[in-house]
C-alpha cells in the first residue's frame, strides 16, 4: 500500500520568486488609467506650481554659482508625493483582491505572509520610480540645474524611502478595510499627511503647534533626507528613525491585516 505524504513543503524564501513579482507588477502596467494619473499629475504639479522659479536661488549659493532654485526644491517634493500616491495604490489594489477572494487563496498556498507584504511592497516601489523619474526629466527640460550627485541623491531618498513606508501603508489599508473604500481613504491620508509633514510648503511657514506635529509624521522624516542635498543641511538621524520607525509600524499592521483576513478561510 503506497503511503501518501499530506505534509506540505514550506518553499525556500518563504515562497518569494521573480514570477510572482512580475505578475504583480505587470497588473499595475496593464492600468492606464492609473498609470496615466502616476505620470501626470506629479508633472502637473511640478509645472503650475514650481516651474516658475527655476531662476530663484533657495540657498544663499546664487544659482549661477551652482546653487540649488525653488524650482528644485518643489521638484524633490512634487516626486516625492507621486511616489506616495502611487505606491498606496497598491493598497486599493489588494483591497480589491479580498473581495474577489483571492487573499484567502494564498492562506492555502506556502506562501509566507511577510513575503507576500514584500514582493507587494517591491512592486509598488517600482511603480513609484516611474513617478520620480518623470518629474524629474520635466524638470531638468524646465531648466532645473542640479549637481549629478544632487540628482542622484534626492531621486534616490525620495523614491527609496517614500516608496517603502507608503506602499507598507497603502498594504495595510488596503487589508485593513473593505475593498470599495481603500482607495478613497489611502488617497485622504497621502493628502492629509502631506500637508501636516510640510511636504507642500516650509514647516517655517506653519503654526508652531503644527510644526510640532509634522515632527511625528513618516512624511516629516523622508522630506528632510530628501531635501538636505539642495539645502546642505546636516544629516538628521531623527528623520532616519522617524522614517524607519514609522515603515516598521506599517509593515507589522500589513502582516497582522493579512493574517487577520486570512484566516477566515
Amino acid at each position: 500500500m503506497t503511503s501518501i505524504n499530506l505534509e506540505r513543503r514550506v518553499p525556500a524564501f518563504g515562497g518569494f520568486n521573480l514570477t510572482y513579482l512580475r505578475i504583480e507588477l505587470m497588473r499595475k502596467l496593464r492600468n492606464r488609467r492609473g498609470m496615466l494619473f502616476i505620470v501626470a499629475f506629479p508633472i502637473m504639479m511640478y509645472v503650475i506650481v514650481g516651474a516658475r522659479f527655476v531662476h530663484t536661488q533657495l540657498t544663499a549659493v546664487p544659482i549661477s554659482q551652482g546653487g540649488p532654485s525653488v524650482a528644485a526644491y518643489i521638484m524633490v517634493s512634487m516626486a516625492m508625493y507621486g511616489a506616495m500616491m502611487s505606491a498606496t495604490q497598491t493598497g486599493a489594489a489588494v483591497a480589491i483582491e479580498r473581495t474577489q477572494g483571492w487573499s484567502r487563496q494564498l492562506r492555502l498556498t506556502p506562501l509566507n505572509p511577510l513575503v507576500n507584504v514584500i514582493i507587494k511592497m517591491i512592486a509598488g516601489m517600482l511603480l513609484g520610480l516611474i513617478a520620480v523619474i518623470a518629474t524629474y526629466v520635466a524638470a531638468a527640460i524646465s531648466g532645473v540645474q542640479l549637481t549629478p550627485v544632487q540628482w542622484i541623491a534626492t531621486g534616490l531618498t525620495a523614491w527609496l524611502l517614500a516608496g517603502a513606508v507608503f506602499t507598507t501603508l497603502g498594504l495595510m489599508i488596503g487589508y485593513m478595510v473593505p475593498g470599495e473604500n481603500a482607495a478613497q481613504i489611502t488617497s485622504f491620508v497621502i493628502v492629509i499627511l502631506s500637508f501636516l509633514g510640510g511636504l507642500f510648503y516650509p514647516l517655517s511657514q506653519m503654526p508652531e503647534f503644527l510644526q510640532t506635529i509634522a515632527k511625528f509624521t513618516p512624511v516629516y522624516g523622508i522630506s528632510q533626507m530628501a531635501r538636505a542635498p539642495l539645502t546642505g543641511d546636516p544629516f538628521d538621524i531623527w528623520a532616519l528613525v522617524n522614517a524607519l520607525v514609522w515603515f516598521a509600524i506599517f509593515v507589522a499592521g500589513t502582516v497582522f491585516f493579512f493574517r487577520r483576513d486570512t484566516k477566515r478561510v
